[in-house]
């Protein structure tokens, strides 16, 4: 598998990947300190070993299908990651809410930090909060009455605890919100917005076209990404709320860099 240096390294991306069954390019990276052209040339390798199995933004054991379980971790593993990143930039989204505001708020680990922020602002008055995820509206039941929470309604995905179809958009369609603050897996200077699970990345869609400005907030793993389902192109957004760190991934500054150059506003808390 070539020299010793990276037949070390292509057996600890092995052991990674079989960990889980599945594992990200950008984890890798991070795990190894190499950098993801270096992770790609490694699976490539294991692959024609017969290892694993290429996909799109990682790779699976061999024999392995990349299920939406192995794409997608669950809210519990999710939220302990980037936790800091995520807080700070739950506390920059929640400071564009105004009293007297309605918001529509995404289901996700990192707009369940905004929802976090949305409750210690003993400022805010009179302010609706619609949302499909069931973490978030349970965190926010403590603002209530200064609150008003409100569910979308539809079937529930055990993963994630939200709400997507049958059902969930049909409220969407008879609502219009001052602010949508959306979450994704994937923030990229060409492919726009994403997200991995389909039916939720409709549901975003849905959010963005009912609300009057588009706010996408995103730890540092998502920018420079793009996973399947398009929630909407760069233009859909006003503004990107993502975090500033030593902790960000290779090349973080450059696909910053390039979403701005690409027409997006783009908020890093520090």
């Amino acid at each position: 598998m070539g020299n010793d240096a990276s037949t070390v390294r292509r057996t600890r991306v092995l052991e990674l990947v079989a960990a889980t069954g599945f594992a990200r390019v950008a984890e890798l990276s991070r795990e190894l300190g190499v950098s993801e052209v270096t992770v790609r040339s490694d699976l490539a390798a294991l692959e024609r070993d017969g290892a694993v199995d290429r996909v799109h933004g990682g790779a699976v054991l061999r024999g392995m299908s990349p299920r939406t379980d192995a794409l997608e971790p669950s809210f519990e593993s999710a939220r302990a990651t980037w936790a800091d990143e995520k807080r700070r930039i739950g506390v920059a989204a929640a400071a564009l809410v105004e009293s007297g505001s309605s918001v529509l708020l995404d289901v996700g680990t990192t707009t369940a930090a905004v929802a976090d922020a949305l409750l210690e602002r003993d400022d805010l008055d009179d302010v609706v909060v619609i949302t499909n995820g069931l973490s978030i509206a349970l965190a926010l039941e403590d603002a209530i009455p200064r609150f008003t929470v409100v569910v979308t309604g539809g079937t529930l995905r055990p993963l994630q605890h939200s709400l997507v179809a049958p059902y969930a958009s049909a409220l969407l369609s008879r609502l219009h919100a001052d602010l949508a603050i959306i979450g994704c897996t994937g923030v990229d200077a060409r492919a726009g917005v994403t997200n991995v699970n389909l039916p939720e990345s409709e549901l975003k869609s849905a959010m963005v076209a009912a609300s009057d400005r588009a706010v996408v907030v995103a730890d540092p793993s998502k920018i420079g990404h793009a996973d399947v389902g398009i929630v909407g192109a760069l233009a859909d957004f006003e503004l990107l709320v993502t975090a500033s760190g030593a902790d960000a991934p290779a090349g973080h500054d450059e696909r910053l860099a390039a979403l701005r150059a690409a027409g997006l506003d783009v908020l890093a808390a520090p």
